[in-house]
């Protein structure tokens, strides 16, 4: 039958059945993808290579002191409502003296600055560094100038730092991560903690759908790619960064170890350390009492907000992170990096689906109708369609697990309708991505498109501070 004499009818069935073919083929590769991750995890438990570890705090009282001097990097543009809260904690539950805390501020942000020296106290663990130009440019100009400070100091006082921390102004730290990372470093170069996004009752969608994806990802896929070998990208809150490290990217790019030029110089910075032939690491420890070492944060509460945020995240990561980073030959970072980058693709697929959702509901209403036919049988489409639909009820039972493990079972529920949140939230910032990164194409600049910050979890209530 030649094309031409399809009627409108036809075309319709034969366009949803080529598209339903399309999506359902591409969603077969993720499941598949997925699928092959949660096998390898339980495969390395039960191989010992992955395993849970549990501390006892009182071993870490026991040491005098750090290894060496940590300086702390907080970045901080309009950031009046938080930093204050962070800071505060921060230097109550780490009292070393070893401890030094760069937050830098903008010289047209004076609310900013006010609530640091009011939070500081006079501490002289606390550098407040303002930079020279305007806010906002980007997160990793201002850490490049807290960079600078750290060097000015230790010039001054002739002592070098061993470590960095990066940490965000919204921040609440825990107790025993200082001194974990301390540690750590003594056989690695760069040092991840998970990140724990805590559930908001006055946003059970929005914000707390942050919880189900970092309890996924903090709790397995960083997990499995540690254990693999594979190099740790940063998440830039919780990393320590040893001090030789961060000096060798800093002679490579003209005295700049963070990538002004990148949305998402946390990720790429520990990727980076791994390509220079250092070791990065992601620990996931609990302490004695079973509560996970780990920084806790709230996540953005409104939709826009979230879209903004997912948006530089997905044009960093995925977007610039192929233009800057290429593609690795090892397979198993081949692997990771693929995962990386496929958030526009998926994005797209999403679109699909729900295009496809609403064709289907109409194809049945026009069969009804009798002005369409029954789409023609498709073995192959069916085969996808099962295996598609054996993929989401994997992935729903896998998001109840991990969500439910660091939040509860009443979480772990609320993440599998989340899950159609979190697919929204893509949808939107995909669009936004991709449209930025033509943007950044045609030369438009790089410009610190922060999330705004009110809510933070040390002024909650005692039962919200931890998970």
């Amino acid at each position: 039958m030649l094309l031409g004499s399809f009627t409108a009818a036809e075309w319709f069935v034969l366009v949803q059945h080529e598209l339903l073919l399309f999506a359902a083929a591409f969603f077969a590769l993720g499941m598949i993808d997925e699928f092959a991750l949660d096998c390898t995890y339980l495969w390395l438990r039960f191989k010992g290579r992955i395993r849970s570890r549990q501390i006892d705090e009182r071993e870490f009282d026991e040491i005098d002191g750090l290894a060496g001097r940590a300086a702390i990097f907080i970045p901080a543009w309009q950031e009046a409502d938080v930093i204050g809260p962070t800071l505060v904690h921060m230097l109550e539950v780490w009292p070393q003296d070893e401890l030094r805390v760069y937050i830098g501020c903008y010289r047209n942000d004076a609310a900013t600055i006010a609530s640091v020296i009011a939070a500081a106290r006079g501490d002289p663990r606390v550098r407040l560094v303002v930079h020279g130009r305007d806010g906002p440019t980007s997160k990793a100009d201002c850490l490049n100038r807290m960079y600078g400070a750290l060097a000015e100091d230790e010039r001054r006082e002739s002592i070098e730092a061993r470590m960095v921390v990066l940490h965000d102004a919204e921040d609440m730290v825990d107790p025993a991560a200082l001194r974990l990372l301390d540690h750590a470093l003594w056989d690695a170069h760069f040092v991840q903690l998970p990140v724990l996004a805590l559930p908001q009752p006055q946003s059970r969608w929005i914000a707390s759908h942050y919880s189900d994806e970092f309890a996924e990802a903090h709790g397995k896929a960083l997990v499995v790619r540690d254990a693999l070998g594979a190099g740790i990208p940063g998440a830039g809150v919780g990393c320590a960064v040893a001090r030789g490290s961060l000096d060798r990217l800093a002679h490579q790019h003209g005295g700049k170890p963070f990538a002004e030029d990148s949305l998402t110089e946390d990720y790429e910075l520990g990727l980076k350390i791994s390509l220079d032939g250092g070791r990065g690491r992601f620990l996931r420890v609990r302490a004695s009492n079973g509560q996970l070492i780990a920084t806790r944060a709230f996540f953005p509460a409104r939709l826009s907000q979230s879209v903004r945020q997912k948006t530089r995240w997905m044009h960093g990561i995925a977007l610039q992170g192929w233009d800057r980073l290429g593609w690795g030959r090892d397979p198993v970072e081949l692997w990771m990096q693929l995962r990386d980058r496929r958030g526009p693709l998926a994005a797209i697929l999403l679109v699909t689906a729900y295009v496809l959702v609403a064709l289907i509901a109409l194809q049945l209403l026009l069969e009804r109708a009798g002005l369409v036919p029954p789409p023609p049988g498709s073995p192959l489409l069916q085969i996808l369609l099962w295996v598609n639909l054996a993929g989401v009820a994997q992935r729903f039972a896998v998001r109840f697990c991990c969500t439910a493990r660091e939040f509860g079972w009443r979480q772990g529920l609320l993440a599998i309708p989340r899950t159609f949140v979190s697919n929204i939230i893509a949808i939107m910032a995909g669009r936004r991505a991709l449209l930025a990164y033509i943007g950044t194409l045609r030369g438009a600049p790089v410009v610190w498109d922060k999330t705004e910050h009110r809510d933070h979890p040390a002024m909650a209530s005692p039962e919200g501070q931890v998970a």
